[in-house]
């Protein structure tokens, strides 16, 4: 991180009218396994300038209708009322400066009791800095930055990642049946179930196939999908690290 700070100057110095920000968090679903404590987020900058971003972390809390709303983090405090600690998921640093053509990595800290799964909406946010901030750079740098985006025409996309921490005791079990008409998959575990890469295929023309698509299946839910004639269903079901491919006929 020291060393993105001190380039900051040059790389401001260097911008083009069409400068800007271009940020790749890669994948989109990060797990923590049940013993692990930390995880490593990198995020990468494609842009022709500094990206400055700023990560946001708000917990996914799921109803009993499915339904799902998302909350600030929040904290514990101590029994003599002193400093308080964060019950979840944080984000350190919470500030990247990423150089153009670099990257930057953030850890994603759990702390907190680890009895079930819980769920979490990390934002990765390029901004233009400001004061207020906390980022490292001078006022002539920061006003030669706005000056920079302000000659070109610039998306400040931002990006959003959801983070499953896993219980500490992750149990997995993964039921499957089927009937006349549809197949189940229920998770009768503690930790959520993933489907990747999943494809609706002929089963005469292998390369008729729906989008693939990718499901996670939470603890205690299950997904259903129809039979259909001469269709064959297949994907990969991941239970923490755990894979194994598997195929299901319409026919069978």
């Amino acid at each position: 991180m020291k060393q993105a700070v001190l380039s900051v100057g040059l790389l401001l110095l260097s911008l083009s009218a069409q400068a800007g920000p271009a940020i790749n968090v890669g994948v989109v679903y990060d797990y923590l396994e049940g013993d692990r404590s930390s995880y490593l987020k990198r995020v990468y900058n494609g842009g022709t300038s500094t990206a400055f971003i700023k990560v946001n972390v708000l917990e996914i809390v799921y109803n009993a209708d499915g339904t799902s709303k998302e909350v600030p983090i929040t904290s514990m405090t101590d029994a003599k009322g002193g400093a308080t600690n964060r019950d979840g998921l944080m984000a350190s640093p919470a500030r990247l400066i990423v150089p153009a053509g670099g990257r930057q990595g953030t850890r994603l800290l759990y702390m907190g009791q680890r009895d079930t799964e819980r769920y979490f909406r990390v934002r990765f946010i390029p901004v233009v800095p400001e004061k207020e901030d906390d980022f490292a750079v001078t006022d002539e740098e920061r006003a030669e930055y706005k000056d920079a985006l302000a000659a070109g025409v610039n998306v400040m996309a931002g990006y959003g990642t959801v983070f499953f921490v896993r219980p500490q005791n992750t149990r997995f079990d993964t039921q499957i049946s089927q009937t006349t008409s549809q197949y189940t998959l229920r998770n009768a575990g503690n930790s959520v179930v993933v489907l990747d890469e999943f494809r609706d295929c002929s089963v005469a023309k292998k390369t008729d196939c729906e989008a693939t698509t990718k499901h996670h299946i939470l603890p205690g839910r299950q997904l259903v999908f129809e039979k259909k004639p001469e269709r064959q269903f297949s994907f990969q079901l991941i239970e923490g690290r755990d894979k194994k491919p598997m195929t299901v006929n319409s026919n069978g």
